[in-house]
């Protein structure tokens, strides 16, 4: 689970609603109307961009990143030493009994076992990165339009309830719920861009790069291992996958 992302939206979440009770009752800020202006056209906009399918991947992407977190670089690189040293001494058929837990790493490790050219493996194992990154683009693309989208309509929402404030100046009982719905659709669409749809969309960004960068140490760690090279220059040569600092921590 990613903790980061989690107390960030509880976090801010909380913080909204108790700076809403101290200032009074929280059914102030509740409005139909509201909701179904920026919550329903936010969505219709974005089914009309991208469709329902892209939507709907879309959030199982989203769901990932809360529950699911990605395999530390630095233990991929020790894990890829051990299997070379393994493959060294009793050759490549004995790395199918070793237990391996990234799925990425495990489908690369049974090309070789396999007995596959290295080329292959190469174009196979880029390949599937370079569609992986595409579908994890379309669900930042996504989240990315929810949060340009969610504004647009509280400023719609805004523009409707000062319409019927204005065609009804003559009864005073409408002014004030078409005051809310000028107000609220504007605060709704402003809490979801900027506390859900955006930050989500910078998130999957992140987690598509990290992802990358993991997949693409592997394919180099794996070609490492068929071309024979020294486990020790191997985790040299891996090691620069990573940040000047974490590689002054994994040599110590």
């Amino acid at each position: 689970m990613d903790l980061a992302t989690v107390i960030g939206v509880v976090g801010g979440t909380v913080l909204l609603l108790a700076s809403i009770l101290v200032g009074g009752s929280i059914m102030l800020f509740i409005n139909i109307p509201s909701v179904l202006i920026v919550g329903g056209g936010t969505f219709a906009t974005v089914l009309i961009r991208f469709g329902l399918p892209d939507v709907i991947n879309a959030i199982k992407v989203a769901m990932n990143v809360f529950f699911t977190s990605l395999s530390n670089p630095q233990e991929i690189i020790q894990e890829i030493v051990n299997l070379a040293n393994i493959a060294r001494k009793n050759g490549l058929i004995v790395l199918e009994q070793q237990p391996i837990e990234d799925i990425f790493l495990k489908k690369a490790i049974m090309y070789c076992v396999d007995g596959h050219e290295a080329e292959f493996i190469e174009e196979v194992l880029k390949k599937e990165v370079s569609l992986t990154v595409e579908r994890h683009d379309v669900g930042r693309k996504t989240f990315a339009a929810l949060g340009d989208a969610a504004p647009a309509f509280g400023m719609i929402g805004t523009l409707v309830g000062l319409v019927q404030m204005l065609a009804n100046m003559d009864d005073p009982a409408s002014i004030g719920p078409s005051m809310a719905v000028c107000l609220l659709t504007t605060l709704y669409g402003a809490v979801l861009a900027n506390l859900f749809f955006l930050p989500m969309a910078d998130k999957l960004a992140l987690r598509s790069q990290e992802e990358e960068r993991n997949n693409k140490l592997i394919i180099e760690g794996v070609l490492g291992i068929l071309k024979g090279l020294n486990p020790r220059v191997m985790e040299e040569f891996l090691q620069t996958f990573l940040a000047p600092k974490d590689r002054s921590a994994a040599e110590e």
